[in-house]
């Protein structure tokens, strides 16, 4: 039988997915022997799914795949040795030879020819074995056998899904007057246990399904503000939909290491008209919302995969400062963004029901008050939602209304500059 270790040192393709999974897929060129053939593959994830694996090349049969992750450690090294001669040098110089019987963390205990050792491990100064045992790896590694047809250098493809790698998006926002500069950045989380060196990277938006549930990663890299300036430089990923999802395919290749967080930008800082809005929907302050559509027409106008959203304003000495940040989920072209960042100090709201009557056993009516308070030095337009349960009906309002569906209302409400505003209306309900 003929042996082949392969090192996974050649051009990676790595995909990776949200919901902490990864595919790599590996082509290289290697010489088989004719007839029956072991190859290994080393360097592999040690989060791997097993029954994942793929070979393919052509001319050659897969007779048998197999994951071997039982690692070299000293206790496994030991218990391969039990009943098996080894050699302890304690701390006095001398030499221990004998027989293995038993072995834990504070003892060791040896047959030898003057009878039964037990040594303490703290005494022990090193541990001698005849040989390295079979069936221990030094890391993870895959082995195939496979037969093939005729001798020769053979074209072969790897590939194997493996768990503890994954990704997210992080978008930069900074304020300015009516727009916001708008860019974002993916960040790689690998906790796979590999490293994928110069790789062939691409990154799946939307939710694979899969049979096991998985543990999502929770890391949150932090990006700096200073991410969000113009560059000149062009997006390194390119989009395109695939299936029922979207791609992003990296320009170029990259390295992504064991136990690293890496972040590629992905949106090229761009100006996005930006509304800001009001929004009151009781208690005391109004929510502060920042709304956009995803739209060429508003600057932007890719698919953008779900991920936070941090957002900063540059203050009067050119510092940014910042003002909130909010999660989107996957959101496509031309569908509108509504980001909540914050309560607004200087709008105030204070909302009771001023009175309730009982029309009949089913049907009952009341009056709502809402006062709104603007302390800003700026007339503004407060949104105020309200929401209504049963079968109802608007008896009267002070303000005109939008019924958005069958539970809610709106009112857009223009507060002058440090002035209030009473909205009253009567709902009459009956179930």
């Amino acid at each position: 039988m003929n042996i082949f270790f392969i090192l996974l040192i050649g051009q990676i393709n790595l995909t990776v997915y949200n919901n902490n999974l990864g595919l790599v897929k590996d082509v290289r060129a290697f010489q088989l022997k004719k007839g029956v053939n072991t190859v290994y593959v080393t360097d592999v994830a040690s989060q791997i799914d097993p029954t994942s694996l793929g070979f393919k090349a052509k001319g050659v049969n897969i007779l048998e795949q197999n994951y071997e992750y039982d690692l070299i450690s000293s206790s496994k090294l030991l218990t391969k040795y039990l009943n098996k001669s080894i050699e302890v040098f304690p701390k006095d110089g001398s030499i221990k030879k004998g027989k293995l019987l038993a072995f834990d963390p504070q003892t060791i205990t040896i047959s030898t020819p003057t009878g039964v050792t037990i040594l303490q491990q703290k005494e022990i100064t090193r541990t001698q074995l005849s040989k390295l045992p079979e069936g221990l790896m030094t890391t993870p590694t895959l082995v195939w056998l496979v037969d093939a047809k005729q001798s020769g250098k053979k074209k072969c493809e790897l590939s194997y899904l493996t768990d503890g790698i994954s990704w997210h998006a992080e978008y930069v926002g900074i304020i300015t007057n009516g727009s916001m500069d708008f860019s974002g950045w993916v960040t790689i989380d690998n906790k796979s246990g590999a490293i994928y060196k110069n790789a062939k990277l691409k990154v799946v938006a939307g939710e694979v399904h899969r049979v096991k549930e998985r543990i999502v990663s929770e890391a949150t890299p932090v990006v700096g503000a200073k991410y969000a300036r113009r560059t000149n430089a062009a997006p390194r990923f390119e989009e395109r939909t695939f299936f029922e999802y979207h791609i992003y395919d990296l320009r170029g290749t990259t390295t992504v290491k064991d136990n690293q967080e890496k972040q590629i930008r992905f949106v090229d800082p761009t100006q996005v008209k930006t509304k800001k809005i009001y929004i009151y929907e009781g208690g005391k302050n109004a929510k502060v919302k920042l709304e956009f559509r995803n739209s060429k027409e508003a600057g932007l106008g890719i698919p953008l995969p779900m991920g936070k959203v941090r957002v900063y304003k540059e203050d009067i000495d050119k510092s940014l400062v910042f003002v909130g940040e909010d999660e989107i989920k996957h959101i496509p072209r031309n569908e509108k963004v509504r980001l909540y960042i914050g309560d607004a100090f200087d709008v105030i709201g204070e909302r009771k029901v001023v009175n309730r009557r009982k029309i009949t056993d089913r049907v009952n009516e009341e009056d709502i008050e809402i006062e709104l308070r603007n302390h800003k030095k700026e007339e503004i337009t407060v949104k105020v939602v309200e929401r209504v349960h049963g079968y109802w009906e608007i008896r009267k309002s002070s303000h005109k209304y939008e019924k958005k569906d069958a539970n809610k209302i709106e009112f857009n409400i223009k507060v002058s500059e440090n002035k209030k505003v009473k909205l009253t209306y009567t709902v009459r309900r009956s179930w």
